[in-house]
């Protein structure tokens, strides 16, 4: 039997990363070089896939339901935006339940406010 290939693992833990990200609203269609190394770092740092899922899914959540009288938040444009609630939740953790909760809710709450996109995201840009 092999040992487990930790750069393969790395890859994995990075190309979910990115895929849940350009999948939220008002991410961009291809995730940067930069968000790629923001992901590599996650998983350097041994943040938990699901942590990483609920932070984007939980920020997502908060723009989604600000108030319509204010004014709209500017797109997201880096994986770096989510790090702030990364940290939230890695002080403050959730229980095991709250994702599939968040996925629930967002996908609701996409549905309402966001018609299906026309253009099918994809995880990793043309740049490299």
């Amino acid at each position: 039997m092999s040992a487990p290939n930790p750069a393969a693992s790395a890859a994995t833990y990075v190309a979910a990363v990115l895929l849940l990200y350009v999948d939220l609203p008002d991410t961009p269609l291809r995730a940067s070089v930069q968000d790629q190394r923001q992901a590599r770092r996650l998983h350097d740092r041994g943040i938990p896939l699901r942590l990483v899922e609920s932070a984007l899914l939980l920020a997502s959540l908060r723009r989604l339901v600000r108030p319509a009288a204010v004014p709209p938040l500017s797109p997201i444009r880096s994986l770096a935006y989510f790090q702030p609630v990364i940290e939230e939740l890695l002080a403050h953790p959730v229980p095991e339940t709250y994702l599939e909760y968040l996925r629930l809710k967002l996908r609701h709450m996409a549905g309402e406010k966001i018609a299906p996109a026309d253009v099918q995201k994809n995880t990793l840009s043309d740049d490299r």
